[in-house]
């Protein structure tokens, strides 16, 4: 499972477009959004990359998170 930080993330509104952007990406996908600590856990079996790069594309900044 893919844990991502992102920091720009504040409201539901980035979930759905941050949802939107990884389902583009791998429609299968399985997110867990926790927007008090600002994360994101994706299941899927893209890349770590192209889930990052569709969710960078949508306007959101993402970095690996610490297990």
């Amino acid at each position: 499972m893919l844990k991502l930080n992102v920091p720009d993330m504040t409201c539901n509104h980035c979930v759905s477009v941050i949802s939107a952007a990884v389902k583009s990406v791998d429609s299968t996908a399985h997110l867990e959004f926790d927007l008090a600590q600002r994360q994101v856990k994706v299941e899927t079996t893209a890349t770590d990359e192209a889930i990052q790069a569709a969710i960078e594309e949508a306007g959101y900044t993402s970095e690996a998170a610490q297990s």
